[in-house]
């Protein structure tokens, strides 16, 4: 097993990407903790991962929820591993039509709580451990109306640089992880019910060169590749997930003949 006798802390652990991560890491042995906000979800969650889990609620803009999570989860499975900071949330910001309090809203839950996150999990962290940060496509993609989003994801990119030059020297590895179009709960504002979404997922499925939109699991079997010592020489490293819709944009299927 990839992660025998290592542990792990995920954020936003309770569903899509995060709940797919956390059932994939027990699987290959190691010990998780995971957060969030609905003590609802985190529960099933908890029944899910079975007894190698932990499930702690904690928004993860409360820093001090945050700092105590971290704190009860070495207290039960020792010091960490592996951090993924994976929580975020989507968020419209158009030009001409964002309120302050939207705009730093999407900031304070994707960039600044992901730095508050590594912050509080540093005094828990072996020597060595990996530290996943969760980016997006659409930190480059250029796609209207998502500027708060795109500056919240392109920091993270940023911030994990600093953050390895930081942290080498202890052996810390700082990478990212860059979805694309993925089948999560996070279409649910945009995309509420099953006929909206397969509008939705046939869209980005044209304009990504595989042709469909991805599992969670596909960019689960990544960060298990970042968080696991096959990755031990890779450093602040961005791995677009995204069918080459980043990479290879022309070979959509909107573009073939």
């Amino acid at each position: 097993m990839r992660l025998a006798n290592k542990t792990a802390l995920i954020t936003g652990g309770n569903s899509g990407i995060g709940l797919a991560t956390a059932k994939l890491f027990v699987a290959e042995g190691a010990k998780v903790t995971v957060t969030g906000r609905n003590r609802d979800t985190l529960e099933e969650a908890a029944r899910e991962l079975g007894p190698n889990a932990l499930a702690v609620v904690a928004d993860a803009t409360d820093i001090a929820a945050t700092e105590a999570a971290i704190k009860k989860a070495a207290e039960k499975f020792g010091k960490l591993d592996i951090v993924f900071a994976n929580a975020g949330i989507p968020g419209d910001t158009p030009l001409g039509a964002t309120s302050l309090e939207a705009f730093e809203k999407v900031l304070r839950t994707n960039i600044t709580s992901v730095f508050f996150t590594v912050q509080s999990a540093l005094p828990y962290l072996n020597d060595n451990a990996s530290i996943i940060l969760n980016g997006s496509v659409i930190s480059v993609l250029g796609n209207p109306g998502y500027s708060a989003y795109a500056a919240s994801k392109a920091g993270v990119r940023a911030m994990a640089r600093v953050m390895a030059s930081e942290l080498s020297p202890r052996g810390i590895r700082v990478n990212v992880v860059a979805p694309g179009g993925a089948r999560t709960p996070i279409w649910n504002g945009r995309a509420p019910t099953a006929d909206a979404f397969a509008v939705l997922e046939k869209r980005i499925s044209m304009t990504t060169p595989l042709g469909r939109m991805a599992d969670a699991d596909h960019i689960a079997k990544t960060v298990l590749f970042l968080a696991s010592d096959d990755a031990a020489h890779v450093q602040s490293a961005e791995i677009f997930v995204d069918g080459g819709a980043t990479g290879s944009p022309a070979g959509a299927p909107i573009f073939r003949g």
